[in-house]
């Protein structure tokens, strides 16, 4: 007979300790969804959550708006031979997203169809088994009422550290490594484009670890990379790690699938406020939404007075970015590589919107391309494409440094 846990809305169970004290057990490790018995299904104009687990794990639950979402975190889940179609079962619910959130913590995020509020949240735990159920019970909300409970608890664990003042990089010898941070696209509970051979999350991962080699044996940059496991970092947080590394480049690198004409070979983004093309403005799109299916809290982004601030900063910026892509796509172009028809394009990532360090987004490839996607998953072709950025970024390197001493002059 299961022993009854009840959790109200944003409380954790934190420790096993007290995990212990509650159940009878003490359950650590990683848990397994049990697909079987995993379900989403409408309860009249409110939903139910149902999750089969393998064991019992400390979890905490919260509502986000813009659109309205349920998010639960669990310390640990994993949910292999779970999917999305077959968990949903209703028109409540009209998406769900999970996996790995950060090292240590998993994430399934429910998109509701209109605002929503916890009624009930308990979990039950066999004592003999040690099988857990977890049951959430969703009823209607008043949009004024939902918007003013949304939003994610603060936990260090969790969260970006308050803003402060960041110290002014000190003069480099111009002779010193450049610190480049590698951000590999997507992770975690964000898969990224998918195909039956490949996910982006694990590609990109990988290149980024044969660039980053590449880079440090040229003896001419170190390599800070945004993630090195299969983890999720929102877009605001790449942002962030790039700013307490000291980073001089930020170089996004995605494999990314476009279904708006037809997309070929490698593309380098710079940040602009209108894109250059339909098929740019989706995909910058369809990156934030990775954010907010992943149960980022966006709601107090893009606060327009520090927007204001950020644009004259990048006067001087962007003029560099735009600089750094050209020799990218050159070194590319040079190695040999399939370069886009248009291999220089511009749109509103995010992930690019640093005042103060050259960004850009690299598309090695997409993987809607069947030849981009054989040449993806070749060692050989990677370890060729990775010279090409790289003898890019020793062309602009020296480039800019010879603007930056007449700028002085």
């Amino acid at each position: 007979m299961g022993r009854l846990i009840s959790l109200t809305a944003l409380i954790w169970l934190l420790a096993a300790g007290a995990w212990a004290q509650n159940s009878g057990s003490s359950f650590t490790g990683l848990a397994r969804v049990d697909a079987e018995t995993s379900r989403v299904r409408d309860a009249g104009r409110g939903a139910e959550v149902a999750l089969g687990l393998s064991q019992g794990v400390p979890y905490r639950l919260f509502t986000l708006a813009g659109p309205p979402r349920l998010v639960l975190d669990f310390q640990e889940v994993d949910w292999s031979g779970l999917t999305a179609d077959n968990l949903l079962q209703g028109e409540q619910i009209t998406a769900a997203q999970f996996g790995t959130y950060v090292p240590g913590w998993s994430r399934l995020v429910l998109q509701l169809a209109e605002p929503m509020k916890v009624s009930t949240a308990a979990m039950t735990v066999d004592q003999v088994t040690a099988a857990a159920r977890l049951a959430v019970t969703l009823e209607p909300a008043a949009a004024e009422d939902f918007a003013a409970a949304a939003g994610a608890p603060q936990d260090p664990r969790w969260d970006l550290p308050a803003p402060q003042t960041m110290p002014g990089k000190g003069v480099r010898d111009e002779n010193a490594p450049l610190l480049v941070m590698l951000d590999p696209g997507h992770g975690g509970i964000d898969p990224g484009a998918e195909t039956e051979v490949v996910f982006e999350k694990h590609l990109m991962l990988q290149f980024a670890r044969e660039l980053g080699e590449a880079l440090v044996r040229s003896g001419q940059f170190t390599v800070i990379l945004t993630r090195d496991g299969d983890y999720f970092v929102s877009l605001e947080r790449r942002i962030a790690m790039a700013h307490q590394a000291g980073a001089d480049v930020f170089i996004s690198l995605h494999a990314d699938t476009i279904s708006e004409g037809r997309a070929h070979g490698s593309t380098v983004y710079t940040l602009s406020k209108e894109a250059s093309d339909v098929a740019s403005a989706k995909l910058a799109e369809r990156h934030l939404r990775g954010d907010l299916l992943s149960g980022t809290d966006l709601s107090q982004a893009d606060d327009k007075v520090a927007a204001v601030m950020l644009d004259l900063a990048r006067q001087e910026t962007q003029p560099r970015s735009d600089a750094l892509a050209v020799a990218l796509i050159d070194g590319l172009r040079g190695q040999g590589r399939p370069i886009n028809n248009r291999p220089l394009r511009s749109a509103g990532f995010s992930v690019l919107k640093s005042a103060d360090i050259p960004s850009v987004l690299v598309e090695i490839g997409f993987l809607s391309s069947t030849r981009d996607l054989q040449n993806l998953v070749d060692p050989d072709w990677r370890v060729q494409a990775a010279r090409g950025i790289l003898n890019g970024l020793i062309t602009w390197r020296a480039q800019d440094d010879a603007r930056r001493a007449l700028v002085r002059q």
